[in-house]
């Protein structure tokens, strides 16, 4: 039997082992639930929830599934851990510039940045930017104002927001519609009786974990991005340097292609850090997996259904990402490799 034989027939029981003892292990657990009198299985994802979730991107109400309950703290998942992970990568790349800047001012406080950020409980973080929105920020029906159609309160976030039209008309209801065409207008936020009205509205939940993600990733994202630039040989910077290339075209094609070969696999770690620890938003009550999970199970009391479907999405979330991540860093080398 040659070498890559034996190799595969080790791997094969290996799995077969490991698929035995996880059949062990459920049989024992519904056994001993069965002893107990405790039901076992997912009929449950079936039943109506018999709660509500006040920050959804697909339609839901209390009479819905389980499941589709699932499927909205899934999609609030997703939408934080998307948007983080593009903010903390654009923070953390200036950061890691602004660290590596000749400028001894911006690379103090580049580096105060990372040090202070990076050192405190994202938790922590989390609860003062939560309180710092419920409580400093102005009231509902006197928002500060941050830019044409943009304001910021308790309530949240209000912007613009396009909205179709499908009767063909330009006219928004119930606020100002601007630069309408054909199928909708852009609806902008109004100040009425009952606070802002129209537009899209983000939630000081879903703000205060955005910012407390994005920059505790971002100090990480940083010192990872810095590594990597200087790992670049020096001769690569003096050799553009020589060919007349400004400073940003130094960094952005000769500098940084090479240090993506270094940045990519701690980079990956960073954006799977940020998708689990999203998971605290518990904390401070923003409706995403955790909360929908820990909602179902005080429910139904199906811990373990609850707790696996859990585990479930958030390592499938996780494998998705890393495979992503590695098909673009095989890309990037494939590139490279034709490239020389």
């Amino acid at each position: 039997m040659t070498a890559g034989r034996r190799a595969l027939l080790w791997q094969l029981l290996v799995l077969l082992a490991l698929v035995g003892l996880l059949a062990l292990l459920v049989g024992n657990l519904s056994s001993n639930l069965a002893a107990r009198g405790i039901e076992f299985g997912y009929d449950f994802l079936t039943l109506p929830a018999g709660f509500d979730i006040s920050e959804r991107l697909i339609e839901f109400n209390a009479e819905d599934s389980y499941l589709r309950a699932y499927v909205v703290g899934l999609l609030n998942t997703l939408k934080v851990a998307a948007m983080g992970i593009a903010v903390a990568s654009i923070l953390g790349l200036a950061v890691a510039l602004g660290m590596l800047s000749p400028n001894p001012l911006l690379a103090s406080l580049s580096r105060m940045y990372v040090e202070v950020l990076r050192n405190l409980p994202l938790l922590l973080q989390l609860f003062f930017w939560y309180l710092g929105l419920t409580y400093l920020l102005p009231e509902t029906d006197a928002p500060l104002q941050l830019a044409d159609g943009v304001f910021l309160s308790k309530s949240g976030l209000a912007f613009p927001w396009w909205v179709s039209d499908p009767v063909g008309g330009a006219e928004a209801v119930g606020a100002e519609a601007v630069g309408a065409w054909a199928g909708g207008a852009w609806e902008l936020p109004e100040l009425g009786p009952f606070g802002l009205a129209g537009g899209a509205n983000l939630s000081p939940e879903f703000v205060a974990l955005l910012v407390g993600l994005s920059l505790y990733t971002s100090a990480f994202i940083a010192e990872v991005v810095r590594a990597g630039i200087q790992s670049v040989p020096r001769g690569q910077t003096e050799a553009a340097r020589a060919l007349g290339l400004s400073e940003a075209q130094r960094m952005r094609y000769v500098v940084l292609p090479q240090a993506l070969r270094v940045i990519l696999p701690p980079l990956t770690n960073q954006f799977l850090n940020l998708t689990k620890n999203s998971s605290l938003a518990v904390a401070i009550g923003y409706p995403e997996l955790v909360s929908v999970a820990t909602t179902t199970l005080n429910q139904t009391g199906r811990a373990v259904e609850a707790l696996s479907l859990l585990m479930l999405v958030y390592l499938s979330i996780s494998l998705l990402t890393s495979a992503t991540m590695r098909a673009f860093e095989r890309r990037v080398r494939i590139q490279e490799g034709r490239a020389a």
